[in-house]
């Protein structure tokens, strides 16, 4: 009965994520590209763990430590990979569930915490001696996002450097991130819009935080005049507000179709192997897949700069006319 009743969970679980072991025709497509979804469980290195936590928020705080535990407590199941009440096929009030990406997110942290803690150890064991290796790659990343990304946009050396540990954790988080994806058998966790939009959300409150705090929140409401009289109010104040909102929508949009894109054409590569089980299409595949890889590696770097960038410069927007003073907020 043990047996059986572990059979029917595994083909739930296969059923909930929509696996097919084999897939024919236009069926391997869609198995490929299920795989770049979210999921309860860990996929890293072609490896599937069943390690994830799950948290819900329904008539109270439910924890089970996997999505086994969870099934066999009885009250919730998974049904296409979200957890339903088995009482009535419901959906929790709350999923806090550490999920796929979120494991990825928590990759990321800790390779910057690594990175961080092993060039800081050899920095300080001779702050003198002109920086070599890791250490000296870091420090040219950092030094190019101060001077070439950050200092002339925000308007200030003072409020770059205020401003430094949110745009180099951003530009860092970032690219891990997308070359963590890149690796084979893991997942690109900036290929999920609740990760984009996270970034973005981060970014929105930074640029009118700062806008507020340096320029006072008087010319912030000014600010959404965009320079007209006060009588275009009424016109121009609404076209600013969607303004506000838009930039961080750009900025979501454009890292997650940037990042899914790539994977999805890889996949579609790969997936003409098995579609046409052919051995005269792999070398065109592996040839096209390797061309795509290598133009992913770019684009990794590159929308971290992008996003970085675009962040600092909505800051040196958003601040306007007092961009390059930092002593208007404490005039005032």
């Amino acid at each position: 009965m043990q047996e059986d009743s572990t059979h029917v969970h595994e083909h739930h679980a296969a059923e909930a994520h929509g696996e097919d072991a084999n897939p024919q025709g236009g069926e391997v497509f869609t198995h490929l590209l299920k795989g770049l979804g979210d999921h309860h469980e860990l996929n890293i290195f072609f490896g599937s763990y069943k390690i994830l936590p799950i948290i819900l928020v329904d008539n109270g705080i439910h924890v089970y430590s996997n999505e086994h535990t969870m099934e066999e407590a009885g009250m919730y199941t998974l049904h296409e990979g979200h957890p339903v009440r088995t009482s009535d096929g419901g959906h929790p009030a709350l999923d806090l569930s550490i999920t796929n990406f979120v494991a990825y997110e928590f990759i990321a942290i800790a390779i910057m915490l690594v990175l961080s803690i092993v060039v800081r150890a050899t920095v300080k064991k001779d702050p003198l001696k002109a920086p070599s290796g890791l250490a000296n790659v870091i420090e040219a990343v950092v030094t190019y996002v101060r001077d070439e990304m950050v200092v002339p946009n925000v308007g200030t050396k003072k409020r770059a450097m205020t401003w430094m540990p949110y745009f180099l954790s951003l530009f860092f988080f970032i690219l891990i991130l997308n070359l963590v994806g890149l690796m084979p058998g893991c997942h690109a966790a900036t290929g999920s819009l609740a990760v984009t939009s996270g970034l973005a959300l981060t970014s929105f409150i930074l640029v009118n935080f700062i806008a507020m705090k340096d320029a006072g929140i008087g010319n912030w409401f000014k600010h959404l005049l965009g320079g007209a009289p006060l009588y275009i109010a009424p016109i121009m104040v609404p076209i600013e507000i969607v303004s506000l909102f838009t930039k961080p929508f750009a900025l979501t949009i454009r890292l997650f179709a940037n990042m899914t894109a790539g994977h999805v054409v890889l996949l579609s590569l790969v997936g003409l192997i098995f579609f046409f089980q052919s051995f005269m299409v792999v070398p065109v595949s592996v040839a096209f897949s390797v061309f795509i890889y290598l133009l992913e590696l770019l684009v990794a770097f590159l929308q971290a700069y992008i996003f970085t960038m675009l962040t600092a410069v909505f800051v040196g927007l958003a601040l306007g006319d007092h961009a390059n003073d930092d002593h208007h907020a404490h005039a005032h």
